[in-house]
């Protein structure tokens, strides 16, 4: 029977755990499948963790487990549109704090003024500047760690 030496045990390095809201967590919502690749890769390269939703139906569905820091939203989608998402994320009590973002095609000031009367944060029209979207997440995203 072979014996081995036991080397001295190294000290553990304590680390924080990861997965456990180390990112900060943006569901875009879009029905456009191009929409929803392109703005996940620049979110990612940007180090925030992105969840993806086809429509308000299946963001509803999400957010039953999913707790985002922020939401992009756009308004045309099939099965519910992102009027009645938003109407139905600021009417429930775990979900109305999240900064929803509109992005959307119909520029038009009535389109802008019914978005944020239903409780709409921030309306950028498509395409959007990356860097105006960038910096609109990220001061959501800062207010909230300020506020913690």
């Amino acid at each position: 029977v072979a014996e081995f030496a036991q080397a001295p045990a190294e000290p553990v390095k304590s680390e924080p755990v990861q997965g456990l809201r180390t990112q900060h967590i943006v569901m875009v919502v879009d029905d456009s499948l191009t929409v929803r690749r392109v703005t996940q890769r620049l979110l990612a390269r940007e180090g925030y963790q992105v969840v993806l939703a086809k429509d308000g139906v299946d963001a509803l569905e999400q957010l039953q487990s999913i707790n985002p820091d922020v939401m992009l939203v756009d308004i045309e989608m099939p099965r519910m549109d992102g009027f009645d998402l938003t109407r139905n994320v600021r009417n429930d009590d775990r979900t109305k704090h999240i900064p929803i973002i509109m992005i959307t095609s119909r520029t038009a000031t009535k389109h802008r003024n019914y978005a944020m009367e239903l409780g709409v944060n921030e309306y950028l029209g498509k395409p959007y500047q990356e860097e105006a979207l960038l910096k609109s997440i990220s001061g959501f995203v800062n207010k909230e760690t300020q506020a913690v």
